[in-house]
């Protein structure tokens, strides 16, 4: 009796000890609210939380972890892409191969397909199609790698050593692939992968490309390109045929140094990385800034030398505790981090209930009323 006593008491000890780790590591898990812009403006955009290695998204016991000890802290070293799908988030080490966060499952494993024919040598880019297929850049190899919506292997674009890609965007029956060695983008078949047409390579010199390095596609089809040539986003039509330009080189607002990846939401707001400003800054249809996240000191919600935005809208299930009490969210943001604590970071974009937002249409028209005082007190004596 006594010996069974003992053992009930151990049990109880590694019971409360696994209660109170539990709660401290959700408690880990949810970072103070951080909110762009930040108060007194309406916020707009949440940051949530980030994931950068296995202990971000699976759990251990206090019992196991006494058992078989510690696990090994494995992390993601340097990302770039990333895009999610079906509760997982997929992210590109350019110095490993892609890893996949399960939020279902709570895993963090590599792409399963990216052995044999599917092994990668150095994946910048993802992108993933409605079916589930996986388009993975990798310049290193000299193809674009594609997965089925099993994550297994299927085929592979281009031939090693004629071209550079960074990165591949489905749209219809034809695959768009950055090639940055020939400041084009290439257009092909799906199916066969010939090429079809290469488009930012011809016509007028202010109209072509230099060095494009990330693409995006609308909902209207239009496709847009970051030149880090150009420091500049260009947007095409879908046979590609030039129509205009988001920002220029330059240390201001709405300008780029080192502009990386895109993505567009569905009322066409543009969203541009840049590493050197370390932000995000979002652009209206019009090509005006309408605001920017992720700048400021090393802290949740900061980004370090960020490289890739992602836009999702069916996964914001898994997400939902993080939100602050009285704020909706409308989708999440993904921007991966190439340095830091904080690798791949989850915002929320949203609204705070019951306030009123103004228009693109009020907010232009404010800051020309603002602009029009400034010049007008400037003129008076």
């Amino acid at each position: 009796m006594k010996k069974l006593g003992t053992w009930r008491a151990i049990a109880a000890s590694f019971a409360l000890t696994f209660v109170t780790t539990a709660c401290t590591q959700t408690a880990q898990q949810r970072e103070t609210p951080v909110f762009f812009p930040p108060a007194p403006a309406l916020p707009r955009i949440q940051y949530l939380r980030s994931f950068t290695g296995v202990k971000d998204i699976e759990e251990q016991s206090s019992f196991n972890r006494f058992v078989v000890g510690e696990k090994e802290n494995r992390q993601i070293n340097k990302p770039y892409g990333v895009a999610v799908h079906d509760g997982k988030i997929y992210v590109c080490d350019v110095n490993a191969t892609v890893y996949v966060f399960d939020l279902q499952a709570k895993t963090f494993s590599f792409l399963k397909g990216a052995t044999g024919a599917g092994m990668l040598q150095q994946p910048v880019n993802i992108s993933i199609a409605a079916d589930g297929t996986k388009y993975v850049s990798d310049p290193a190899r000299g193809q674009v790698v594609a997965f089925d919506k099993n994550d297994e292997f299927q085929k592979a674009y281009g031939t090693p050593g004629e071209w550079k890609p960074v990165d591949a965007v489905a749209f219809q029956d034809r695959l768009y692939v950055a090639d940055m060695d020939h400041g084009l983008i290439a257009v092909l078949d799906q199916q066969s992968g010939e090429r079809i047409k290469s488009i930012g390579n011809s016509g007028e010199p202010s109209k072509r490309l230099d060095r494009p390095n990330n693409l995006a596609f609308d909902d209207q089809g239009f496709l847009y390109v970051t030149d880090v040539g150009r420091f500049q986003v260009v947007k095409f039509d879908r046979d590609g045929r030039f129509v205009m330009t988001f920002g220029k080189l330059g240390d201001n607002l709405g300008h780029f140094a080192r502009p990386k990846g895109i993505a567009l939401d569905r009322q066409g707001f543009l969203y541009a990385v840049d590493a050197s400003f370390s932000n995000v800054q979002i652009f209206n249809k019009q090509g005006r800034l309408a605001m920017f996240f992720g700048d400021g000191p090393d802290k949740p919600g900061s980004l370090r030398l960020p490289a890739k935005v992602s836009i999702d809208y069916d996964n914001l299930k898994y997400f939902q505790e993080y939100l602050q009490p009285g704020f909706t969210a409308e989708y999440l943001i993904f921007v991966t981090s190439q340095f830091g604590d904080r690798r791949v970071n989850v915002y929320a974009y949203g609204h705070q209930d019951g306030k009123y937002y103004p228009t693109d249409e009020e907010l232009m028209k404010q800051i020309e009323e603002r602009r029009a005082k400034e010049r007008a007190a400037q003129q008076q004596p």
